[in-house]
């Protein structure tokens, strides 16, 4: 009989690995390769073969066009990666990742892997999760839950200190991700009070700093631009990194690279001894930048630094001597190196897997509590603006939750109110992200402002966005719910309307639809940002309506025809 493991995956920029919570405690899973810890690289090889992990991380010196690493970095944009001659999306090579990760690990465990509790960034936006739950499905895994990096690192720690009753912040400093998290722990209970971040920011970016730093002496030694061949910059991205670590340790090193580039025939290599110091220098700009996330967590928790109890390390880039130096400058209280920086996210992921599925239970088991980290709303007019933010639940507040807000019509004779929902901290809706949207029919005939609508938000700890709103005069109500866990939760599966004019009422909407593609054209997407938004709203809707008419839904058909006259209107206006 098989054992149905729930693993913990921490799916790092540069690395990744994963573990197991068995026998009371968490081990570390090893891979094909005898080891703990698998590059987090992906490359096809010549015979056009996928190869995960060390042996691509080997091939991107030798063949940098065929390989992809620090993928982590590009979920959640719109970003090819190319590969030779094909193309991938970040999510499809995430789950070629994932995928030999629940390899190895079946390996190991001597059982299928089914089931992952995979970590992600703290401040990940709820796009870039849906992603991660999606590279998971691809390779063939149920993703249980999402945790926070420094949340999973906090449970690491936890987990051997369930008596303890302290305030934590824990610095996670990645390979190319920086969260921090403030979190409390008494009884047992371990409380998120506050999370913030920057998804772009670790130690590639060191590695970044390293390169053009010894590009610039190169070509202050002799003479001549260096350029971007991907050849070049792969080894000098493979001597960065070698500094960069020997310098955690010593006060000096040498970077030998005897061929870089030629001139007049001649052979020209770089041979550059780097010091601590200068490496401080180089990155000392970019650690000022964890700054700003670690007062948020301060200032939205209601924490002050006094009440700090100790500050956690996590993330390979903390061992860094500076970055525990700038910490207690900062905060005025040195860090404590009690969980290991590459092992204890992965651990966390173990323990919230353990809890799912029973292993970890009452006396033994650790309760955890997490936060909203973005803000959540609608988009609403205000003034002369039709694309204001209007918070219903701020960032940082623990979930579960439900707050409301009533609104009020803004037009005379309103009959629908258009409820769109969104995730983010700018005060234009428009940019941030847009979560999803739904209708509220029927309103009354009355003048504006006279008829309300009571919305409220529920978000509960799988991740779960329950949005509902009820016209408050009539009691009638409609919604919608947003899995924050769930790839296809938002995307409803398209179908093709291309038949539309089939349909027995196509005829009564046959004049706006070519209004619409007629203003398609007429907008010439994409010239801008805004003009981008307006012309993918008038697709969404155009479908929409198309699918209305299918359907024969006459009065759905009638809403979108009224919506998209509205951006047509606007379309011509530009």
């Amino acid at each position: 009989m098989t054992k149905d493991y729930v693993i913990g995956i921490d799916l790092g920029t540069t690395t990744t690995e994963a573990a197991i919570f068995r026998n009371g405690k968490t081990e570390m899973i090893i891979n094909l390769n005898h080891e703990i810890v698998t590059p987090s690289a992906v490359g096809i090889d010549e015979s056009g073969n996928f190869i995960i992990g060390a042996k691509a991380k080997a091939q991107y010196l030798l063949a940098p066009e065929r390989t992809a690493i620090e993928i982590k970095r590009k979920l959640g944009t719109k970003e090819t990666i190319h590969l030779g001659n094909q193309s991938f999306s970040p999510v499809e090579l995430s789950a070629k990742l994932l995928a030999h990760v629940k390899s190895y690990a079946s390996q190991y465990l001597g059982s299928e892997v089914s089931r992952a509790v995979i970590s992600v960034p703290a401040y990940f936006d709820d796009i870039q999760r849906q992603e991660v739950v999606e590279a998971g499905r691809l390779a063939g895994l149920t993703v249980e839950r999402i945790i926070n990096e420094p949340t999973a690192a906090a449970l690491s720690y936890g987990i051997n200190h369930m008596d303890d009753e302290s305030h934590i912040l824990v610095y996670d400093l990645g390979g190319g991700t920086f969260d921090v998290t403030l979190l409390e722990l008494f009884e047992g209970v371990l409380e998120v009070k506050a999370s913030s971040g920057n998804n772009q920011l670790g130690g590639k970016d060191f590695d970044e700093a390293l390169i053009h730093w010894l590009k610039n002496r190169f070509e202050e030694i002799h003479g001549i631009p260096l350029g971007n061949d991907p050849y070049t910059l792969a080894r000098l991205k493979e001597k960065a990194e070698q500094c960069k670590i020997a310098l955690s340790t010593q006060e000096e090193y040498t970077v030998e690279l005897p061929f870089l580039a030629e001139k007049d025939n001649v052979p020209l290599g770089l041979d550059e001894t780097v010091s601590r110091s200068q490496f401080e220098d180089l990155i000392r700009d970019l650690l000022e930048n964890t700054h700003i996330p670690m007062q948020v967590v301060l200032d939205d928790s209601g924490i002050s630094r006094e009440k700090l109890d100790f500050v956690l390390l996590a993330g390979g880039s903390t061992r860094i001597p500076m970055v525990a130096r700038d910490i207690e400058e900062f905060l005025g209280i040195a860090p404590k190196a009690e969980i290991h920086p590459d092992y204890s996210i992965a651990e966390g992921t173990a323990i919230q897997a353990a809890i799912i599925s029973g292993e970890l239970n009452g006396s033994n088991s650790i309760i955890m509590t997490d936060v909203n980290p973005y803000t959540l709303g609608v988009r609403v007019v205000e003034g002369f603006s039709d694309d204001c933010m209007s918070v219903i639940i701020p960032r940082n507040v623990t979930i579960p939750v439900t707050r409301h807000k009533i609104y009020y019509t803004n037009t005379d004779g309103q009959s629908t109110a258009h409820i769109e929902v969104y995730q983010g901290e700018s005060r234009t809706a428009s940019k941030n992200h847009r979560l999803g949207e739904f209708k509220v029919t029927d309103i009354p005939y009355a003048p504006a402002g006279e008829e309300s609508v009571d919305v409220s938000f529920s978000y509960n700890q799988n991740g779960m966005l329950h949005v509902s709103a009820v016209l408050v005069s009539t009691g009638k109500e409609a919604s919608i719910s947003i899995n924050m866990m769930d790839a296809e939760s938002t995307k409803e599966e398209r179908i093709d309307v291309s038949n539309w004019k089939t349909s027995s009422i196509s005829g009564d909407y046959r004049t706006v639809i070519r209004r619409a593609e007629k203003s398609l054209k007429h907008i010439e997407p994409y010239l801008d940002e805004e003009d981008k938004d307006l012309a993918e709203e008038i697709e969404e809707h155009l479908y929409l309506l198309k699918k209305a008419i299918i359907d024969e839904d006459t009065a759905e058909a009638d809403t979108l025809e009224d919506y998209l006259l509205e951006l047509i209107e606007g379309a011509y206006d530009e």
